[in-house]
């Protein structure tokens, strides 16, 4: 099977993709960039190593037959949820299925872990991504979240709202 858990031998190659799926001129050949909203980096290898010696967080990530990692997302228990986020796919790969892939398999994991909701925010604005999720299932809960101010997921260009989906599984 190509998804399996990151490891902290893929925390490079992770960083790597993560960023081209959400910034920079590469994210642009993809459907999901978040470039022309927010500045700077998604994610760096300091934060991918805290995150995969968390142990209520798993990285899942999808291998093409060449061994590179393609696709991946990152899944985190919250109470009596799984938080989905950081959902990332090559740009020059979108729309191939690797991005339902990782999300029927979180589902999976949901349900492994006797959990019946998965939960995620996304950037109010981003009209094709939010169809994108309700296709699958996903309903925005009504919450509105404001963007990180903290700084570690970027700077927004300009007022970035959240809003929460969930799906029952």
């Amino acid at each position: 099977m190509p998804i399996t858990k990151a490891t902290l031998t893929d925390v490079a190659e992770l960083n790597v993709l993560i960023n081209s799926a959400y910034r920079g001129d590469e994210s642009k050949k993809g459907w999901t960039t978040e470039t022309d909203l927010v500045d700077g980096i998604r994610i760096d290898e300091p934060m991918l190593i805290d995150y995969l010696n968390n142990d209520v967080i798993t990285i899942l990530k999808y291998t093409n037959t060449a061994g590179n990692i393609i696709g991946t997302v990152y899944l985190e228990v919250k109470e009596d949820k799984l938080y989905l986020g950081m959902f990332s796919v090559s740009p020059a790969l979108q729309n191939g299925g690797v991005g339902r892939a990782l999300i029927e398999e979180a589902e999976v994991i949901a349900k492994q872990l006797s959990l019946h909701t998965i939960s995620m925010t996304v950037i109010r604005s981003r009209k094709e991504l939010i169809s994108w999720y309700e296709r699958r299932g996903y309903v925005f809960t009504g919450e509105i979240q404001p963007f990180h101010d903290h700084g570690r997921f970027g700077a927004p260009k300009e007022l970035i709202e959240l809003i929460v989906m969930e799906k029952t599984v």
